[in-house]
Formats: structure tokens, C-alpha cells, sequence
């Protein structure tokens, strides 16, 4: 039977899920997808992700792929899944795409938001599950002035869990700013060509710090132009703060 390629962008609460891959005996979104398809279909369907968010870690726009039957289109495929997947996944929009798409490798920036609760209302069971509930006054300069030091192609080295030595810690961070998130606190957005594990994370994590004068700018700029020092980031900011919002590709 003919097959096809079809692109999904879905939106998920990552409140609830051990993150994106499929784990033996732990909720994941690849294996709702993968259990919801296969009772669609009746045969198992890889889902393809564009990046393996972590445990806790939400998403407005990750991008996904799925190779299926042609008597599947793909509006009709997308209410099926909407209609058997748990609610906190949706999909946002399914279409038809080159046999070849692949979600992770084809992607040429990847976009994420990170929201800093600093209001007592950010505690709100209603708001802290999508934020860093910090509680606290920053220093909105700083933050922007440690924000500008990213932009850019840098090493990343400091700013990240595991690494891929195949492929090295340089990052091309295209855009980054500090925006007003609601009226709770502030919103990091980030777009950068790849991000390594734990590095939005690591960089909110160690901005706050700063924010907040636990420690010197100084110290954020030699992590970020000595890769190799001794010096340590911040503890990494929650996952509850993270979403991955785009995944853009080529025309």
C-alpha cells in the first residue's frame, strides 16, 4: 500500500510526561502518539520528533513526522489523533511532506520561551505550573545586559548537562530578549540555530543569579568566553518555566 509523510505541529502540557522519548514503563508524548496511532492504524507507526524535550519541559510548536497509509489524509488523520490522545496533547495542524522530512535533522533554528514568575499571583496554581515562580525583584538591566552576551555564534560548553562531541558546543543564537509575560513577570525568547541539553535552562538559571546579585556579570561572561574554566553555572532553572514555541525549516 502507498505510504506518505505527513508533518505534524503539536502542542503539549509536559507537566504530567517523563519528557519527549519513548521510556520503558514512563509517560511520554512520542509513546501517546505511537499508542494513538497504532490503535488508528493497527500497525506501529514511528513518530520522528524535532528535538527530545525533558521531563516537565511543555511545547507550543514541536514538529513531528509520521509515515502512513495514503487511505490516511491528513486533515482526517489529525481529528482521529485529537480525538484519541489524552488532553494535555493537541495537534495544531497535520500536512502532507517530502518523503525525505526529518523534523530533528532538516530544522535550521529551533525557538524557546522561558517564563520568570515575580509577582505572588505567579503562585497561583493556575500560573506556577508554566513559570519559575522566583517571587522575587530583578534587575531587568542586568538581564538584558547578560541576554546581548549570547547573541551570536558561541561555545556553550558551560551551559550544558551533555554535549555532542560529534558536533561540538558552538551555537548560533540569532535572537534573544526579555519580554513582559502577562503581568507575572518576565518571558525569555530564544532562537538559535541548536541548543544543547539543559542550555536555555542553564543560561535562565544562571541569568537569575545575576539578576538578583548573587553574583557578578563577570562571571557570565567568562563562561561564556572561557569554555574551559573551572567555574560552574547556576543550578538550572525548573523545566516547569521551558516551552519550545517554533521549529522553522527551509521553504
Amino acid at each position: 500500500m502507498n505510504k506518505y509523510c505527513l508533518k505534524l505541529i503539536l502542542q503539549y502540557d509536559g507537566a504530567a510526561f517523563h519528557g519527549w522519548q519513548i521510556q520503558p514503563a514512563e509517560r511520554t508524548v512520542q509513546g501517546e502518539l505511537e499508542s494513538a496511532l497504532f490503535n488508528l492504524t493497527g500497525r506501529s507507526c514511528r513518530v520522528i520528533g524535532s528535538g527530545r524535550t525533558d521531563k516537565g519541559v511543555h511545547a507550543t510548536g514541536q514538529v513531528a513526522s509520521v509515515s502512513t497509509e495514503a487511505t490516511w489524509t491528513a486533515d482526517k488523520l489529525g481529528r482521529a489523533l485529537n480525538a484519541l490522545l489524552p488532553d494535555d496533547i493537541w495537534i495544531k495542524s497535520t500536512s502532507v511532506a517530502h518523503s525525505e522530512f526529518h523534523p530533528r535533522y532538516d530544522a535550521i533554528s529551533r525557538t524557546y520561551s522561558y517564563n520568570l514568575g515575580l509577582t505572588e499571583e505567579s503562585r497561583s496554581p493556575f500560573n506556577h505550573r508554566w513559570c519559575w515562580a522566583l517571587k522575587t525583584q530583578v534587575d531587568v538591566a542586568l538581564l538584558r545586559k547578560a541576554t546581548e552576551l549570547i547573541l551570536g555564534e558561541h561555545s556553550f560548553k558551560s551551559f550544558a548537562k551533555s554535549g555532542q562531541p560529534e558536533r561540538g558546543y558552538t551555537c548560533f543564537i540569532q535572537k534573544a530578549s526579555w519580554d513582559p509575560w502577562r503581568d507575572l513577570g518576565l518571558s525569555l525568547h530564544i532562537t538559535g540555530n541548536r541548543f544543547l541539553h539543559h542550555m536555555v535552562r542553564y543560561l535562565v538559571g544562571t541569568m537569575a543569579d545575576i539578576a538578583t546579585k548573587k553574583r557578578p556579570i563577570g562571571d557570565f561572561e567568562m563562561l561564556l568566553n572561557q569554555p574551559d574554566t573551572p567555574m560552574v553555572t547556576s543550578p538550572p532553572a525548573p523545566p516547569t518555566g521551558l516551552f519550545l514555541t517554533q521549529v522553522a525549516y527551509r521553504e
